[in-house]
């Protein structure tokens, strides 16, 4: 099993930094990938990343919410939203996304299509060579 992170990713970072088999890579946001993603063939699903995000975007794979009640005020970040979100990572780094929206209290989201979005990064997408142009955001 894995674990999955999920739109609900504002790119804090806390979870690559606990990650004992350094499997959490961030996407290039220019490149079409804005969250940060985790590789489903090497997670041991420890489960570290989990409380190191913020905004509840970590779920191991068969939790991974098909239909998630939004508070109110969270923000999904995918590619093809439009809306503005500011904010600062684990560092105290600024964090600029033009990839996101605002959910609204009694929203409901499904989540589970982030797990092949997930697991493309790795398998269609830059995976690991994403590393060698992150600029810590």
């Amino acid at each position: 099993m894995t674990h999955v992170i999920t739109s609900l990713c504002l790119r804090d970072r806390g979870c690559i930094e606990v990650c004992p088999v350094e499997c959490i890579v961030p996407g290039q946001i220019q490149d079409g990938y804005p969250m940060v993603y985790i590789d489903p063939d090497t997670c041991i699903d420890c489960g570290a990343c989990v409380p190191e995000c913020p905004f509840g975007a970590i779920f191991p794979e068969d939790e991974v919410p098909s239909a998630y009640n939004a508070k109110g005020g969270e923000y999904l970040n995918q590619t093809g939203l439009t809306g503005h979100y500011e904010g600062t990572n684990h560092h105290g780094k600024a964090v600029v996304l033009e990839t996101t929206r605002q959910l609204a209290a009694g929203e409901v989201v499904d989540f589970t299509t982030d797990i092949k979005v997930n697991s493309d990064f790795f398998t269609s997408g830059p995976g690991y060579s994403s590393k060698d142009n992150d600029q810590g955001v």
